[in-house]
């Protein structure tokens, strides 16, 4: 995990990057601040069904790119599938504003979706080939804060403008085209991509000394089979249920906090309240978790956060009557249950070498999409019939618990058993 020594002094990438991030965490929480006005209006012709319908493919768009588009960072550079992917997302987050009926509108969303979700893996494998060696646990929470930060900001933009939703499309869309520029300009290719162009006309040199990248440069080839070659399926087996879980906890509880603390008996107000607190907890916990990933091994980190949350979500299922020991719990349960799934990302870009960093986050990102999808709808089954409390959060805890367990899948002696692997600290 190294970079250009003429790319380290500039902070443009680490800004770009988590601009990048921004655009993802508006995505994640705009459809929830706009279906209660499409509903309510009928516009577009928007019901209950179509709404979901529209929450389900949005979904769908961006695991697709996960996991089919953001391999191609590792065949074409990070700089041009970034670029591609905001791009791709702004003009088609831009018409959505503009879409005549419920059909386009849920087209509009997949084709977003699919731009979006490679660009979250790309920005991250770029981190992961720019940050100095060591501190790839740090790179990749801190640009993941931008994920949560960009969804407190959509939450509050929503506040002011809603029920005007087609703004909401408007303003998100002309973000990414304003970000485009900057990207063009001042985001230097990564060192993996410039091993890419030096590759053909060099075969077998190395453009630094004893890093993975440079031995990137030896192979050609990349894709989802090597992620079945050994010592990868373990690997990648581990990956996907922890990803899986993940993101299972991220988007279930996103969607469905308030509506399981209204189910315990606390006024809605206060679980709108405390879904603005889950989200700051988050982004306190990504700072924190960097930091300690880095000095202690994000493998022994990553298993803790997921430990903690376990018992923490567990914990939410007692009523708790007293208001601030309330927003303490639920901020303490958005420090380790938003940042574990990061952490997996984070150990993810240190398990595999750079010419399959891109493919492995995009797999990653993009079986967590199913858990994206998998989690509101198991928690809103329960809302459904009447059992969202405290059932709801004894999922929430398994869930976790079943991502700890295939974290311990991953081999321990990961440097021996993954060549190119970045080792963890000793201990």
């Amino acid at each position: 995990m190294s970079t250009l020594p003429s790319s380290r002094r500039s902070q443009w990438p680490v800004w770009l990057c988590w601009l990048a991030m921004v655009l993802d965490g508006f995505d994640l929480v705009v459809l929830g601040t706009v279906i209660p006005t499409l509903i309510k209006t009928g516009d577009l012709g928007f019901n209950a069904v179509a709404a979901t319908f529209a929450a389900t493919i949005s979904l769908v768009g961006v695991g697709l790119g996960a996991l089919f588009i953001a391999p191609l960072s590792d065949k074409f550079g990070r700089r041009k599938l970034l670029i591609a992917c905001v791009a791709g997302f702004s003009v088609f987050t831009l018409a959505i504003a503009f879409a005549p009926d419920v059909a386009t509108f849920s087209i509009l969303r997949l084709l977003a979706g699919v731009g979006l979700g490679a660009c979250l893996p790309a920005a991250l494998a770029y981190m992961n080939d720019y940050a100095p060696a060591g501190s790839g646990g740090k790179s990749t929470t801190r640009t993941m804060t931008g994920y949560h930060v960009g969804a407190v900001a959509t939450a509050f933009l929503a506040i002011l403008v809603i029920p005007n939703w087609r703004l909401m499309f408007i303003i998100g869309g002309a973000a990414g085209l304003v970000l485009l520029p900057f990207l063009w300009a001042k985001l230097p290719e990564s060192l993996h991509g410039v091993a890419i162009k030096v590759a053909p006309a060099k075969p077998g040199a190395s453009v630094e000394a004893g890093s993975a990248v440079g031995h990137s440069a030896k192979r050609s080839g990349t894709g989802f089979r090597e992620l079945l070659e050994r010592p990868y399926p373990l690997v990648a087996l581990g990956v996907a249920i922890a990803s899986f879980m993940g993101l299972l906890l991220v988007y279930g509880l996103n969607t469905w906090l308030p509506q399981l603390m209204a189910a315990a008996g606390y006024p809605v107000s206060t679980g709108l309240t405390l879904l603005l607190v889950l989200n700051v907890g988050a982004v306190a916990g990504l700072v924190l978790a960097g930091v300690l990933a880095d000095r202690h091994g994000t493998r022994r980190v990553v298993l803790l956060w997921f430990g903690l949350s376990a018992m923490l979500l567990g914990g939410l299922s007692i009523k708790i009557p007293n208001e601030f020991l309330l927003n303490a719990a639920v901020f303490v349960n958005g420090v380790f249950v938003f940042s574990s799934q990061v952490l997996v990302y984070a150990w993810v870009g240190q398990l595999f070498p750079a010419r399959l960093r891109g493919t492995a986050l995009g797999f990653a990102a993009g079986v967590g999409r199913l858990g994206a999808i998998v989690g509101p709808a198991v928690t809103g089954t329960l809302v459904a019939t009447g059992a969202a409390y405290p059932a709801g959060f004894y999922v929430f805890a398994g869930a976790a618990v079943l991502a700890v367990a295939g974290l311990v899948l991953i081999p321990r002696a990961t440097a021996p058993a993954i060549p190119e692997a970045v080792r963890e600290p000793a201990g």
